[in-house]
């Protein structure tokens, strides 16, 4: 066996299911989880003012390098504030999409692609329990919290990132991926 063989078998579960399986995704899920839930608690706790959150003082954005800057936002909707005040559907459509990588994820066998499918419900999840935290009028009805802003871009948060980023990133290994990404079945 080459050297090259080796670090592609090295890199692929070689079909393992269980415990190593559900451990390359749910420790990047959990990972991405807690840091965006963390940081949309400090962005409330330092970012927000009027009219997020009336009880507090005005408070200027954070300059940090070139046009980005943390800036307090909720988002009702999507990306780009599409579907807004439907965060209920939206919600829905994320657990179903979690629920359907988990079940591609069992036919995948790149650990690097299991890895990014928990990078993805790490993100789907963290905007999920904003909705569900955040809800005052009714099932998931809650605003996401939102703060990363570069100005020319509307305004996104750790979890929009990993989801994605993590999508990015998994199409183009399944596309890419020398071998096959899926286990014949």
């Amino acid at each position: 066996m080459s050297s090259s063989a080796a670090a592609d078998s090295a890199e692929r579960t070689s079909g393992a299911s269980g415990r190593a399986r559900w451990t390359l995704i749910g420790g990047p899920a959990l990972v991405v989880l807690i840091l965006d839930q963390l940081s949309k608690r400090w962005a409330v706790q330092r970012l927000c003012g009027p009219p997020f959150c009336p009880d507090e003082p005005v408070r200027e954005p954070i300059d940090l390098v070139w046009t980005l800057r943390l800036n307090y936002a909720e988002n009702t909707g999507m990306a780009f504030s599409a579907g807004r005040d439907r965060g209920w559907l939206i919600g829905i459509v994320a657990l179903g999409i979690v629920v359907g990588l988990l079940f591609v994820a069992r036919s995948l066998t790149s650990r690097f692609q299991l890895v990014l499918v928990g990078v993805i419900v790490g993100g789907a999840l963290g905007n999920v329990v904003d909705r569900l935290s955040r809800a005052e009028q009714g099932f998931m009805s809650g605003s996401v919290v939102d703060f990363i802003d570069l100005q020319w871009w509307p305004i996104f948060n750790i979890a929009d990132t990993a989801v994605v980023v993590g999508g990015i990133l998994l199409a183009l290994s399944m596309v890419f991926e020398p071998g096959g990404s899926r286990s014949a079945a």
